[in-house]
């Protein structure tokens, strides 16, 4: 029987780039940076460069990118730490009793949501592959493995982005609170825009081969340099090509 899990589609690519062309020619969108790798190479010289590495199994980062919506990296972190040193297998947390995930990563926030969330998306992998692996997704085109992993409840677009930049490599650019906010201050996508509409917009535009350095390099700018109250615009790296940073010398 299919799951109600899987019930969304993901829009087609060529829907989302016809879109990110008629944006970028309108007066809703006058900054967009005609070359993101300027803005690569920039942050590398600042920060240095990153090179990809897989950073773990891709359960495992599908499990703490959900422990890490709306709560720090700190905080989400731990959780999956104690989540993992208690039942040391997704196998065990998928059978064990709700309270006692709820109780692994309270410390993350939103554990009455997250703990059931994480063990039906658990047990649905196991019961449609017969197995709590998603390798299977590396052999996948990148926009397949999106949808797939877009039909669990509680997985949007950052999620499942990052799953497959950080188990995979693949071309894929998610949008995360620290790269959300410097795009909305640089211009480089509308005002207002949703997070979800920001992976589209990105994805359509970011080279695939800088994806991932990219997508890191902007979050330690976001964390040391773009900060979310008191920007430091007098020392960032991207101020000409950034409407707050111009704005802010002026």
């Amino acid at each position: 029987m299919r799951s109600a899990l899987y019930n969304m589609r993901l829009p087609a690519r060529g829907c989302i780039d016809r879109g990110f062309r008629a944006l970028r020619g309108s007066a809703h969108m006058p900054d967009a940076p005609a070359d993101f790798r300027v803005v690569c190479r920039r942050l590398e010289q600042a920060y240095g460069r990153r090179q990809w590495h897989r950073w773990g199994s891709a359960v495992s980062i599908l499990v703490e990118t959900v422990l890490s919506q709306n709560t720090s990296d700190r905080n989400s972190s731990a959780a999956f730490r104690k989540l993992w040193r208690t039942f040391r297998s997704w196998k065990r947390v998928a059978d064990a009793a709700t309270a006692e995930v709820e109780r692994c990563i309270r410390v993350a926030g939103l554990s009455r949501i997250k703990a059931p969330r994480i063990q039906r998306i658990l047990r649905a992998i196991r019961q449609h592959h017969g197995s709590l692996s998603l390798e299977f997704l590396g052999r996948m085109p990148p926009d397949e493995a999106l949808e797939y992993l877009l039909k669990f409840d509680g997985v949007g677009h950052k999620t499942a982005s990052c799953v497959l930049l950080f188990a995979f490599g693949k071309a894929v650019f998610p949008v995360d609170t620290h790269i959300h906010r410097i795009a909305l201050r640089a211009g480089w996508i509308p005002a207002r825009t949703t997070a979800d509409r920001a992976h589209q917009l990105m994805q359509a535009v970011v080279p695939p081969d800088i994806a991932y350095s990219l997508h890191v390099l902007l979050i330690a700018h976001g964390r040391q340099t773009c900060l979310a109250r008191r920007p430091l615009c007098d020392k960032c790296v991207l101020q000409d090509l950034c409407r707050t940073g111009r704005s802010a010398v002026t």
